[in-house]
């Protein structure tokens, strides 16, 4: 039981959260010379109130990880309202300093590619699990690998058309494509419980 473990929903949505609180916070780093001079401080406060909540996000994941499938389940809704406030305090960064639509796009660009790589490895963790079950007992597992790459596609897909939209618009795709993630990675994981059961 331990490749299905290391493909368990929660490590995988923990860890494309924290991919895209990472990419996030990269590209607004690393556009932060782009920001009007008035509005340097506050960009720069913003930024730091970004790192806060990632640490706090990352430290609990951590401390958590070692505790059991049980005590995962139970975290994830202290760390989705975690989740839900640094994307808050995305939007507040740019309602209030980064209107610039070539900055949105970018960050979007940046959190989007973050996104699609989570479905990939998603996808290769489960497929080299998969290799491992019997083959009588693969069809169902193999099928459900093929639809989540398939899905990953359709995700990389639309983020990629929404890329030129409003930070709502991008949101709200990203948004969609996560959930289409943690469908896929539930759907992964009960599969392998009945393959290896």
């Amino acid at each position: 039981m331990p490749e299905h473990s290391s493909i368990h929903p929660y490590l995988n949505w923990t860890k494309e959260r924290l991919d895209e609180m990472d990419a996030t916070l990269a590209s607004l780093e690393g556009k932060a010379s782009q920001v009007k001079a008035d509005s340097k401080a506050h960009a720069d406060k913003l930024i730091g109130e970004l790192k806060k909540r990632r640490d706090e996000f990352q430290a609990k994941v951590k401390a958590e990880a070692q505790a059991g499938e049980a005590a995962l389940q139970a975290t994830k809704p202290q760390l989705e309202s975690q989740w839900q406030a640094f994307e808050a305090q995305v939007r507040t960064y740019f309602d209030t300093v980064g209107k610039q639509i070539e900055l949105q796009q970018a960050t979007f660009r940046d959190v989007a590619a973050a996104q699609v790589k989570a479905w990939r490895e998603a996808a290769d963790k489960v497929h080299n699990a998969a290799t491992k079950v019997a083959a009588e007992k693969r069809t169902n597992l193999d099928t459900a690998v093929k639809q989540m790459k398939a899905d990953a596609a359709e995700a990389e897909e639309k983020l990629k058309q929404a890329g030129k939209e409003s930070w709502a618009a991008l949101s709200a795709a990203l948004a969609e494509s996560r959930k289409a993630f943690d469908r896929a990675n539930q759907k992964i994981s009960d599969e392998l419980k009945r393959a290896i059961a």
